[in-house]
């Protein structure tokens, strides 16, 4: 099987490219440019932007399959005018093209990276696949809407495409929050979140890699939504105690109340990052389980130290 990887360079895209070429299939990675550290069993293919006027089928030729791991992602800090149009115009327009193109050119399966923020961002009740949508920020509107599109794709075309809906992902070169922990914990800045009570659902790199492999492979999958996870669910402070495990310091917490901490970080404009460490979101992920037989390979611990490891040696290998 030959699988077309978009976005190959990127967190999730550089790792599904290895994961699969380890498997043996023929990876073709297309990419806005050539990456620094190209991997030597992926034939790179420069397609440029994601939007509605990508041309992709010189990536495309001879392709069975894809992993859609291209998008315009998530941000902390959002800079565009209309941010809305700007996930629109990546995220779906710029998948639109893809999957058609792909259609045309006979490809059987499109796996789709989408977001748990489609089902919304907060749930101690565990979301799952039969949820009624609810995103609340750009990015999960724009990524329910791409669900949305691609389905008719399919209905039109015959174009298999699998929906993989993931929590936080994540592993070594992690941004984001995760990032920003790493870099206390191994600082010793005290961290006032001893008092949170919550469950969060989180899928190594690894995992994920792994739960996409059996997407795109597995025929049951085809036409199908799934939620992912690494099986275990976690609290903001034993995370922050586990990863000072891994990086060999120790967690330093205190107790905040949640309302308080919440309040202060409003303060300065950072509430939003303060919930996604204070609240619960707990994925289901039995239907991937019962119909692909997927089990995650890497237990949590596995995962967390793979991460650590890889900070710690950040500045000797990059």
């Amino acid at each position: 099987m030959k699988v077309l990887i978009t976005g190959a360079s990127g967190f999730v895209g550089n790792a599904m490219c290895s994961w699969l070429t380890t498997h043996g299939l023929e990876v073709v990675g297309a990419v806005r440019q050539l990456p620094a550290r190209a991997q030597v069993d992926v034939d790179y293919r420069i397609v440029g932007g994601l939007d509605s006027g990508t041309d992709w089928r010189a990536a495309l030729a001879g392709v069975d399959a894809i992993v859609h791991c291209a998008a315009r992602v998530h941000v902390m800090r959002e800079t565009a005018d209309d941010p809305l149009m700007a996930f629109r115009s990546a995220n779906v327009a710029g998948t639109e093209r893809l999957a058609r193109q792909a259609a045309a050119l006979g490809v059987k399966r499109l796996v789709f990276i989408s977001s748990i923020k489609v089902n919304g961002e907060e749930t101690a009740e565990g979301f799952n696949e039969n949820d009624t949508p609810a995103p609340q920020d750009p990015y999960g509107h724009a990524k329910w809407e791409a669900e949305e599109m691609l389905s008719q794709v399919s209905k039109e075309t015959g174009l298999e495409v699998v929906i993989v809906r993931p929590p936080l992902v994540y592993g070594p070169g992690v941004k984001g929050n995760l990032a920003r922990l790493l870099n206390w914990v191994e600082r010793g800045v005290p961290l006032p979140l001893a008092g949170i009570r919550n469950a969060r659902s989180l899928i190594g790199i690894d995992n994920f890699t792994s739960a996409l492999h059996a997407c795109l492979t597995h025929p049951a999958a085809a036409g199908r939504t799934y939620l992912v996870r690494d099986g275990k669910d976690i609290s903001t402070p034993e995370l922050v105690r586990r990863l000072g495990r891994h990086l060999g310091k120790p967690a330093r917490l205190f107790a905040l109340p949640a309302p308080l901490l919440e309040g202060l970080a409003g303060l300065v404009g950072r509430r939003a990052d303060v919930q996604r460490l204070t609240g619960s979101l707990i994925v289901d992920d039995s239907r991937i389980r019962s119909e692909l037989g997927w089990v995650p390979p890497y237990t949590l611990d596995d995962g967390l130290e793979l991460m650590a490891r890889a900070w710690l040696n950040r500045t000797r290998t990059g």
